[in-house]
Order: structure tokens, then sequence, then C-alpha cells
């Protein structure tokens, strides 16, 4: 039920007649796992946990790193080698204590997907690499759970949302994963800090727009190229 508390707390969101109280007790009584606290997984984690989101899981093994600092904002020097999914944890039960979080510190695989994924809801996909992100979309279809999906590259970034409401799946765009040798990643060609910012905050948006119901991208790919400021969508 809604409390008091949230009344103070998240007054100024509940005042849209999109959400009000009963839109709270939505997002209070979600379920939300984020795979990744890196670039995407920092800001979807801090919004997440601001708003109100009741159970937050964090998926991640790795440990927190000084060329992280520039672009995963979560973490401070303070952090440095600790595990991020822990540091986390700590950091946004600070920023909202009245939520609950869970943390898995392990790799996520094909062995361990479907146990982690099936006790969640919505699953958020802040990975950096094809292969986990396959193994995510494979679960999350098999055991039929939406799926909010991001990627960056040095300006720009995608947002998609999968299986949501019998909606098509990462395999509908791309049958099979790139070969790992011919796929470019920011340790090799960089991004600008505030990249993940933006896609992160966005994907935040749709993990929000499903559970309280609302119009969310629907078998679209939406290209966003920040140095030119040009929106794309692609319908698949």
């Amino acid at each position: 039920m809604i409390e008091i508390q949230d009344f103070l707390r998240y007054s100024r969101q509940m005042q849209l007649p999109e959400i009000g109280e009963l839109g709270q007790l939505k997002i209070k009584q979600a379920r939300v796992l984020v795979i990744g606290a890196g670039g995407l997984g920092c800001p979807i984690l801090q919004y997440l946990a601001a708003v109100g989101v009741g159970n937050i899981g964090i998926v991640d093994f790795d440990k927190v790193e000084l060329h992280n600092l520039h672009r995963q904002i979560l973490y401070t020097e303070n952090n440095i080698g600790q595990l991020k999914s822990t540091s986390a944890k700590t950091i946004l039960e600070n920023l909202n204590p009245h939520i609950t979080i869970q943390t898995f510190e392990e790799k996520l695989s094909e062995t361990n997907a479907n146990e982690i994924i099936k006790n969640f809801d919505f699953i958020v996909d802040g990975t950096d690499n094809f292969t986990t992100r396959y193994i995510i979309n494979d679960a999350c279809v098999k055991i039929n759970k939406p799926l909010i999906y991001g990627s960056i590259f040095k300006f720009e970034g995608q947002v998609a949302v999968f299986n949501h409401k019998n909606s098509k799946n990462l395999r509908d765009i791309f049958p099979e994963p790139p070969n790992p040798e011919d796929v470019p990643n920011c340790s090799l060609n960089g991004v600008l800090g505030t990249l993940p910012g933006i896609i992160g905050t966005m994907m935040a948006q749709e993990t929000l727009k499903l559970i309280l119901e609302l119009p969310t991208l629907n078998n679209e790919l939406l290209l966003f190229d920040t140095l030119n400021l040009n929106f794309t969508k692609l319908k698949f």
C-alpha cells in the first residue's frame, strides 16, 4: 500500500495523471533486474531507485576501476577495487532506504540465467557484449519476460523493448550474434562519458513505462546520434 512517506517522497511524479497513487503502487511493487552495473547500469539503477521501484536486482561480477569513473558516476575513487554490485547496493540504499536491493555477484551465463531472471518482472540489459546480450534475450523469450535493451558506441546509442506482449526479440533483428572479433567496443574505440547517461536514462524511462502500462517502443529500434542530435526509429 502507499504510505505517507511515499506521498512525501514521490509527490511530484504522483501528480501526473498517468501515475497517481495507483501508478506509484505499481512502481513500488515492481521487481526489476538490471544486468550490468557499468556505464548503462549506473543511470538505470539510480533512477529506478530514486523513483521508488520496490525491488531491484543487480547482476555484475566486475570491480570498479579508475577508467570507469568518467561515465559510471554511481561510484567514486573510494569504490575502486570493490565489486560494482555491492558498491551499487550500498549507494542506492543510501539514496532510497525504502526499497529492497538484491545482488548477484556472478557472471550471467546460459547455466544461471533462467534461475536469476525468473523471479523478476522486467529485465534490463545494461551489458556491453553480444554473447551476454543473446543469453539474456533467449532466457527472456524462454520464460516470457519483457526485456529493455540498450547499447552504446562512440556518440551513438540504441534502445529497444523486446518480448513485451508478444512483440519481437533481438533475434528477429539479428538472428545470430556477430563474431566477437568483428564487434567494436568502447575499450578500443572510446565513448564520451555522457552517452551512457543519456541512453541509460532512456532505458529507465522505458522500464517505468512498462511498469505503468504506458505506451512503449513496440517492434522498433530507436537510434540516437547524439553528435548531430538525430533520432531514427527502425521498424522490425
